[in-house]
């Protein structure tokens, strides 16, 4: 008896794919395409096989879930153990007679506060508060777009004359 297509995408390299392929943005049509796959298909299966729409899932909800908290971790700074080498001398007595001197390199673990990321900062501020931390740039652009909409063409007298929201 033949395999069905499905069967690859229920295997752990399958759904890794699928995953990887909805993390990359792809949409599920793109995801039925690359798989050689009907969208209705992948729509069928999605609702059959609750593995394969875990991991579609997984890559398009909980990778931007990650990548959010790494950002703001970063905006606001936090602190983090490191493992650095450094070097100990060690001294060998006996009969409180020094016998040997020696050093060696040892792991010890080192508590550093990584300081905020102005770069994550100004990102997390405009996309969340666009009406306070915009660039001036578009403000400017902003207005301008506005006092095109406000001019008036009147006309008097056979002549055509513009008003301005500043000159009314």
């Amino acid at each position: 008896m033949a395999k069905g297509k499905y069967e690859y995408w229920l295997t752990e390299d399958g759904l890794l794919l699928l995953s990887a392929w909805a993390r990359d943005g792809l949409s599920e049509e793109q995801i039925a395409h690359n798989m050689n796959v009907a969208y209705s298909t992948l729509r069928t299966w999605k609702d059959k096989y609750p593995a394969l729409s875990a991991a579609l899932k997984k890559g398009k909800e909980v990778v931007d879930i990650e990548v959010e908290n790494a950002l703001y971790k970063n905006a606001v700074g936090f602190k983090e153990t490191v493992k650095k080498p450094i070097k100990v001398k060690r001294v060998d007595y006996e009969n409180g007679k020094r016998l040997k001197e020696y050093e060696e390199v040892v792991e010890a673990e080192e508590e550093i506060f990584v300081p905020p990321n102005t770069v994550a900062q100004i990102f997390w501020l405009k996309n969340r508060k666009p009406a306070e931390w915009k660039d001036k740039r578009e403000e400017i652009e902003q207005e301008q777009e506005e006092k095109e909409t406000v001019r008036i063409e009147l006309t008097r007298n056979g002549k055509q004359y513009e008003q301005n929201s500043d000159n009314p």
